[in-house]
C-alpha cells in the first residue's frame, strides 16, 4: 500500500485540539478532552484519539461511532439500559440515537472512527 492510502492511527505529529463537554451537558467534574484527528473525509468520516480525564456528562449521538479504549476506565450508560464499564481492549459501538451519559473513572483514551 502507498503512504496515500494507508494511515497509521498515531498522535505524533498531529496538534490535539481542547474540548470539554457543553456547561448544559455537565453532570459531575471537571472533564477535559483532547482529541487528535488524523483522518476527515467529505461525507463526514473521521477517525483519530480522543483522550479525557475524570468527569462525567450527557451525550448524545447522531452519529455512528466505533470505539477501541487504549487506557482508563469509563461507565457508559444509556438511557433506560444498564451501566457498562470500558477499559483498555474493549471495543463498542455506539449507533445514532443513543441517549445516556459519560463517566470517566481514570483517565481514559480511545480510538474512535466516526461516520455521520
Amino acid at each position: 500500500m502507498s503512504a496515500a492510502t494507508f494511515l497509521s492511527v498515531d498522535a505524533n505529529g498531529v496538534d490535539a485540539e481542547p474540548g470539554a463537554p457543553a456547561p448544559d451537558r455537565l453532570i459531575s467534574g471537571d472533564p477535559k478532552f483532547r482529541t487528535w484527528n488524523v483522518e476527515e473525509r467529505d461525507g463526514g468520516l473521521y477517525a483519530g484519539i480522543w483522550e479525557s480525564s475524570p468527569g462525567k456528562w450527557r451525550t448524545v449521538y447522531d452519529e455512528w461511532e466505533f470505539c477501541h479504549i487504549l487506557s482508563g476506565v469509563s461507565v457508559i450508560t444509556e438511557d433506560g439500559g444498564e451501566a457498562r464499564t470500558v477499559k483498555a481492549g474493549d471495543s463498542f459501538v455506539l449507533r445514532p440515537g443513543f441517549k445516556g451519559s459519560w463517566e470517566v473513572l481514570e483517565t481514559t483514551r480511545k480510538e474512535y472512527v466516526i461516520k455521520l
